[in-house]
């Protein structure tokens, strides 16, 4: 139909009337396409805007997102509604190469809040055209709340409008609805049929739920194998939800064999398109040198993109750098402001990580009662090593009044998760009866499931049950086995406890010099007992030769520490040698400590203890 009315207005009602048939209008695509870039060339914003929903959903023009994403930012700059919304949901989302950014798509969304009828010419396409792509879209808007009032059950039935006239995006999210439960009772047997019909147009998100499906068994039985499969399909068209779980599939030797170097090489190519978790993910490769050189800069540089993107697990991440000075110079406060952001996001890490802060100081005023709060908080999420640390709040009386039932409960908690050291401390709770009755079966039995993770604490404890039959048939050859699992550890307690087997020849054969090694190597980390024995063998030449100083100064660092048998000793020694050495002043062996510090024996800061 011609006309002489070659304005941009004009020429956008013209393309609108092709592209959905309205007014009498030949429905044609292609026309449509030829008005809106007319259009579009006079300044008409949204002709611009529409430009680029026809590059997203193939009208008249082959699908190309990158082209929708242009065309979209070009109208943007004129404020354009429509523009607006499809960038707001391509920055959080993204799409194959098409950077997902979610500050960014924050930013589009409030910018849409500001706009009036911002949506209008969707709304339209949706209702009065019943265009599917309009629907699917319209239902994102209430999905989401950008352009429209939050409301899942509006948004699934758009949804699904959109899909029953099989528009691929529309059976994809419907099937996620399905699947989770949005906007309708869930019916995960039904979000899989919707995600194979989407799959089957090459909807890449849909290839990719099937993989999610198939990977968690979700309406379908499980095959990790399959999953890998579909998850490949998708990641090589680009998604990057897709390559993210394809990374961690190889990394995690889920369906296909470990491969860190392929995990790494998935992980960037979502990373690059901003997706946040790849971001985090490829951070944690780069600080602990998985399939990449260790390099805590870079680990720092990409958990903080994903940290800027309100990834809860990265914000946590970041601030552990912080803490720690991993990749980033350390500074504490800086650490704290990362854990409380992450915190907001409910992540029960930051909620620990906080607690461990205000415990100690870090970054913050030392707060006793706040870091039971977050400890708490972190506990109730049924994170161990927050169940553990809550533990030992209520058995020392730290921001609560002590309580050691209420410890044991918290411990339990813990270590029925696996956690080691958690399982140790509830191993010593039941040999010594604190906060429960005492049953030292039971405590064998702790003890033994940590021992086992290697737990060097639990190892020591449970060679001196072995060592002594508590809980347990005295067996000196398993004393010695977890005493020197321990001692290789450096356990110091360990380590004079095996050099004790050593030298009695308890369940090993005698060996002296190697006892004197072990109490030398308890001793120089400040173990009493150890340093005790030191001396002991200094004095009496047992696995190396006799040595009275060094046997008085051992003896003489194990009374400053209060050992009373040391401090005994140490007078004994100090008489023999005032005694028996050439040109000595002779001395009463009954001589006392200030007769010896006046002759120059002892330094004068040992003293027993009180």
């Amino acid at each position: 139909m011609p006309t002489n009315d070659n304005s941009g207005h004009h020429l956008f009602k013209l393309a609108n009337g092709h592209l959905f048939g309205r007014k009498g209008y030949h429905k044609s695509a292609e026309t449509a396409i030829t008005y809106y870039r007319k259009a579009a060339s006079l300044g008409c914003a949204p002709a611009e805007s529409v430009l680029g929903f026809c590059y997203e959903f193939g009208f008249g023009v082959t699908k190309n997102f990158v082209l929708a994403e242009k065309h979209y930012l070009e109208a943007a700059k004129s404020q354009d509604g429509l523009a607006m919304a499809r960038l707001a949901f391509l920055r959080k989302y993204g799409r194959p190469n098409v950077k997902i950014d979610r500050v960014e798509a924050e930013e589009w969304s409030e910018r849409v809040r500001h706009c009036p009828n911002a949506v209008k010419w969707i709304v339209e396409a949706a209702t009065v055209d019943g265009d599917a792509a309009a629907q699917y879209a319209l239902g994102v808007c209430y999905h989401d709340g950008v352009g429209m009032p939050k409301d899942d059950h509006a948004a699934f039935r758009w949804y699904k409008a959109s899909a029953e006239q099989g528009n691929a995006r529309g059976q994809g999210i419907l099937g996620y609805c399905y699947g989770e439960g949005f906007g309708v009772p869930k019916d995960e047997v039904e979000a899989m049929k919707w995600y194979r019909l989407a799959a089957a147009q090459g909807e890449t998100v849909a290839i990719y739920n099937v993989g999610y499906c198939y990977e968690d068994g979700i309406g379908i039985e499980k095959n990790v194998e399959e999953a890998v499969r579909w998850y490949r399909l998708s990641a090589e068209e680009g998604n990057a939800f897709a390559q993210n779980s394809l990374g961690y599939c190889f990394e995690d030797g889920i369906g296909v064999e470990k491969d860190f170097e392929q995990a790494v090489f998935w992980y960037k190519a979502s990373a690059e398109q901003g997706y946040p978790w790849a971001e985090c993910n490829l951070g944690y490769c780069y600080q602990n040198g998985i399939g990449v050189p260790k390099d805590d800069t870079l680990g720092a540089h990409w958990y903080r993109k994903a940290a800027l993107q309100s990834h809860a697990r990265a914000q946590h991440n970041l601030g552990f750098c912080y803490q720690n000075g991993i990749g980033v110079p350390k500074n504490e406060p800086e650490a704290v402001k990362w854990y409380r952001r992450s915190a907001e996001r409910k992540n029960i890490f930051a909620y620990h990580s906080l607690g461990y802060c205000f415990q100690n100081g870090i970054g913050v005023a030392i707060n006793e009662q706040e870091a039971v709060y977050w400890y708490y908080m972190s506990a109730e999420g049924n994170h161990a090593p927050a169940q553990l640390s809550l533990g030992y709040c209520y058995r020392n009386g730290i921001g609560v009044p002590k309580n050691e039932r209420e410890a044991v409960k918290w411990f339990r908690r813990s270590a029925e998760q696996g956690n080691a050291l958690a399982q140790n401390s509830l191993g010593f709770c039941f040999e010594e009866g604190l906060g429960v009755k005492k049953d030292s079966p039971r405590a064998v039995y702790w003890y033994h499931k940590s021992a086992r993770q290697n737990n060097p604490w639990a190892q020591c404890n449970l060679g001196f049950c072995y060592a002594n039959g508590i809980g347990i048939n005295r067996d000196n050859t398993k004393a010695v086995y977890w005493y020197r699992q321990a001692a290789l550890q450096n356990h110091a307690r360990a380590q004079d406890k095996l050099g004790l087997h050593l030298q009695a020849g308890l369940g090993v054969d005698r060996n002296l010099d190697e006892a004197f090694d072990m109490f030398k190597r308890a001793a120089e980390q400040d173990h009493v007992a150890a340093q005790f024995h030191l001396a002991n063998c200094y004095e009496k030449g047992l696995g190396c030769t006799i040595d009275l100083r060094e046997a008085t100064l051992w003896f003489e660092r194990a009374a400053m520490a209060g050992c009373r048998s040391s401090h005994e000793r140490l007078r004994r020694l100090l008489v023999r040698v005032c005694l028996f050495s050439p040109g000595s002043t002779v001395l009463s062996s009954n001589a006392t400590d200030d007769d010896l510090i006046c002759s120059g024996f002892i330094s004068g800061h040992s003293a027993p203890a009180a």
